[in-house]
């Protein structure tokens, strides 16, 4: 039987995975399928995989009448309607946890023809604070030190160690490595760190780290072989999606980042409000009588673009609606998109190229239109009709900045990393 590594992105109700392939020689990781298991704790677990193509393998919903969750029976295929007549019953949904889904993903991928044998999983970490700039092989002292970085990024991090400590429990002999969003940032000038509080605090680890690291790190080896060399120059990349973040990077080397301490700061999000005067939660506080829970749920939840529009967090649908609202909220994420691409080109001494990414950065045609508009000083010269089209590359010929559209691929940055320190190392 082949051997394949398991990526796995945990969050709150939800668990993303992928498995990939290991060649049989040094050759590049191919994935063979990838898939959601949701409703996590809600009574109402639903499983979903397909492979490379898209194909469905499983789309089964593991509830029965009784309100008991069923483990996934031997025919994989049946849809949701039938599930439960092809199945047997385990125990009730309101323990089907993060440790119960693990155990009937891994059963899944043993008994499904085809599948190769996991062998390792590696895990998406939020926060790998100040300790961590690269992979690590978890173990419990250190699983128990990403636990002090929970009120860092409290709308994540207990989520992915939930995943961690339940995939342990399930598998306590399979190796796990923990990829962290934080490492790819590790490398940005001590200035670019700081926040002018005193010394206090930034000895407690109040300090910029930034997100979304593994994205930057595909996107930043993608363009390295696309031009055919690791000198890339001044880039500035914009993953934009529900939450959104830009990294300036010189030579594929994080420079300076959007997001800070948490992933609140920086570019406005589906529902996060972005940067906001300190003095605004002031305010809220004193005079709304607002405490922690009120005002995390008010930055996290209900603000940026479904707060600006009143309509909805999803970029799709305001793009598509007639309401001035859902104008306002598209036309003033455009704008912050561009104030910080002006101010990370700053940090950079210029601008030799711009990336676009992520589910906005990658379909939506009119934000990437409306931000290269508002970014012409910089020497960006847009294709419309490239961008509309969709293609790779969308500035026109002669323009000073390049202007790229690239998918990004966290999994396949996890599990590189994990067959560098499982197989290879």
């Amino acid at each position: 039987m082949s051997q394949g590594l398991l990526v796995l992105n945990a969050g709150s109700s939800s668990i993303k995975f992928s498995v990939f392939a290991l060649p049989a020689d040094s050759g590049p990781l191919a994935l063979v399928c990838r898939g959601l298991q949701e409703n996590i704790g809600e009574g109402n677990p639903h499983f979903k995989a397909f492979d490379h193509t898209g194909q469905v393998l499983a789309d089964i919903r593991l509830t029965s009448p009784s309100g008991e969750y069923r483990k996934l029976g031997p025919d994989h295929r049946r849809r949701a309607s039938d599930a439960s007549s092809a199945c047997h019953p385990s125990t009730t949904a309101a323990i089907y946890d993060h440790q119960a889904a693990l155990r009937d993903l891994l059963a899944w991928l043993e008994k499904t023809p085809g599948l190769p044998e996991i062998i390792a999983a590696g895990h998406r970490v939020v926060h790998g604070g100040a300790e961590y700039s690269d992979p690590q092989r978890l173990t419990p002292e250190i699983i128990a030190r990403l636990e002090r970085f929970v009120p860092l990024a409290p709308l994540h991090q207990p989520h992915n160690l939930a995943g961690i400590r339940a995939l342990s429990a399930v598998r306590p002999d399979l190796p796990q490595i923990g990829c962290f969003d934080t490492a790819f940032h590790y490398v940005q000038p001590e200035l670019a760190k700081l926040f002018a509080l005193p010394r206090t605090y930034r000895e407690e680890g109040v300090r910029r780290y930034g997100f979304h690291g593994l994205s930057y790190e595909y996107i930043a080896g993608v363009l390295a072989e696309i031009m055919e060399t690791p000198a890339t120059g001044r880039v500035v990349v914009a993953h934009l999606g529900n939450g959104a973040s830009m990294c300036a990077m010189r030579d594929g080397r994080s420079v300076a980042s959007t997001m800070g301490f948490t992933a609140v700061e920086g570019l406005p999000m589906g529902t996060r409000t972005g940067s906001l005067d300190p003095g605004v939660l002031l305010y809220l506080i004193e005079q709304h009588g607002m405490g922690a829970k009120d005002l995390t749920n008010l930055l996290y939840k209900q603000s940026g673009l479904l707060g600006l529009s009143g309509i909805s967090n999803d970029m799709r649908e305001l793009l598509a609606s007639s309401d001035p609202n859902a104008k306002l909220a598209v036309d003033y994420f455009c704008y912050r998109i561009a104030r910080e691409l002006g101010s990370l080109a700053a940090a950079l001494g210029g601008l030799d190229a711009l990336v676009f990414t992520g589910g906005i950065g990658e379909h939506a045609a009119a934000v990437r239109e409306q931000v290269c508009t508002h970014s012409a000083w910089l020497g960006i010269e847009m294709d419309a009709a490239a961008n509309a089209d969709g293609g790779q590359r969308i500035d026109r010929a002669g323009s000073r900045t390049a202007v790229w559209v690239l998918p990004t691929n966290e999994e396949l940055v996890i599990a590189q990393h994990t067959r560098q320190r499982v197989v290879d190392g």
